[in-house]
């Protein structure tokens, strides 16, 4: 059964239509490569998905959220499901890995602070990162500060990980290792979508393909 499902969805930004007819499926464990130009709405059909850019128009479904008439109280269920990966990694920069990754707990509603050691523990661990959780992020190379960054997008153990052009300000090993973790999460069941300028990584690694252009999203066959 398909975790999303868009039926003919126009996207629009400040009233400009950026995408249209958007119709694509995406199940659980599946890992798509988005590319497409700088501006071509790679961005703002991720933002579509976790109710940041509205859909007024076809039909749009992520879990059970019919996200044409999804309610404002709805919004953060629907996120928690969702991991995000930014190329920017957006760390705060005044605490730890450790904190960074206590902190979203804490703003999630874990309350018990045994749980939340764990967790992160756990989640530091599947990206190999637990024994460096005590550093800064400016301690931190790009490549570990973007693992840190994926491990903070598992922390709620989501269904659905979008992954925002994740290698984007790394060297070109360091972006393989991380669409490499990438790859092994969604191996495990979780869907991954990632938005992506560098076309080598399609060579390397299986997925569907879907390219914007023109305001179109065509999968690949």
């Amino acid at each position: 059964m398909a975790i999303i499902e868009y039926r003919n969805v126009e996207i629009l930004r400040k009233e400009h239509v950026v995408l249209k007819d958007v119709t694509f499926d995406v199940s659980p464990g599946e890992f798509v490569f988005m590319i497409g130009r700088v501006g071509s709405g790679k961005s703002s059909l991720m933002k579509s998905l976790y109710a940041e850019v509205p859909v007024t128009t076809g039909e749009a479904r992520v879990f059970d959220y019919d996200l044409c008439h999804i309610r404002r109280r709805e919004i953060p269920f629907l996120r928690r499901r969702i991991g995000i990966v930014f190329q920017d990694f957006q760390l705060l920069t005044d605490r730890s890995a450790f904190a960074n990754l206590d902190f979203v707990l804490r703003a999630t509603c874990w309350t018990d602070k045994a749980e939340r050691e764990e967790r992160v523990d756990a989640v530091l661990s599947r990206v190999g990162m637990a024994n460096k959780s005590y550093k800064m992020p400016h301690e931190l190379s790009g490549g570990e500060q973007q693992r840190v960054v994926i491990a903070r997008a598992l922390l709620n153990d989501p269904d659905l990980i979008l992954a925002d052009e994740p290698t984007g300000n790394l060297d070109p090993d360091t972006g393989m290792q991380i669409v490499a973790q990438l790859h092994e999460i969604a191996s495990a069941g979780t869907a991954v979508i990632m938005a992506t300028h560098n076309h080598s990584l399609l060579d390397t690694f299986a997925g569907r393909v879907a390219v914007i252009d023109n305001k179109h999203l065509i999968f690949n066959s």
